[in-house]
């Protein structure tokens, strides 16, 4: 079983618009063609090339990146470059004619390993290509801790903006995990990973959809 991502709230900077107040939850309201996501480029040492892929879900209102490997450690021997593992993705969408998206909400989950005087932080960042603005969130972890671990941002239908309508511009993703030894012994192991049982993670990005204005 596979355990999610799923991804969104913290990207309200990077879009134009604003739902009017009078409409209707756009997760009601996708449009009927397809959207097309296609990977341009990935680079990372959390994503080496062949453990990223994209699929859209049939109702147009989510995409999923999946990641078959993301670990970031420290102690117990792991490589002095292992406490911070990254991954940009750079994706082409396709929009269906008519329409434009925004990304409305996201829960990070993940495992991790801390221990006392040890800490983790997840964070992300996403911007269209061209664009100035780049909007970040991060999640901070304290040892001890020895579970799951989540982390949610979401944003209010009022506070959404939205993708420019008539424009494709490819659409990067930044994640980073990132483990400090503190003062935990430097013989003991911290890591955090975004994974699941399977060893794969997965990022669900979750679309709002409205009609753009006629020209």
């Amino acid at each position: 079983m596979v355990r999610g991502l799923l991804l969104g709230g913290a990207v309200a900077a990077l879009f134009a618009g604003a739902l009017p107040a009078h409409a209707t939850d756009p997760f009601d309201n996708p449009p009927p063609d397809k959207i097309i996501i296609k990977v341009a480029t990935v680079n990372g040492s959390g994503c080496p090339q062949g453990t990223t892929a994209v699929a859209v879900s049939p109702d147009n209102t989510a995409f999923t990146v999946t990641y078959s490997e993301y670990l970031a450690q420290v102690g117990g021997g792991a490589p002095s470059t292992a406490f911070r593992k990254n991954c940009q993705l750079n994706l082409r969408v396709h929009v269906p004619g008519g329409f434009t998206y925004a990304i409305a909400s996201v829960d990070y989950r993940g495992f991790a390993s801390l221990q006392r005087g040890a800490n983790g932080t997840q964070k992300a960042s996403y911007y269209f290509q061209g664009s100035p603005d780049t909007a970040a969130r991060s999640h901070a972890f304290n040892g001890p801790y020895e579970d799951n671990w989540q982390a949610t941002d979401e944003t209010d239908w009022a506070q959404l903006v939205w993708a420019p309508c008539g424009v494709e511009r490819n659409f990067n993703i930044n994640t980073e995990l990132r483990v400090n030894r503190g003062s935990s012994p430097t013989s003991s192991t911290s890591f955090m990973t975004m994974d699941s049982t399977d060893g794969d993670i997965s990022t669900v990005y979750h679309l709002a959809w409205k009609e753009c204005p006629p020209k």
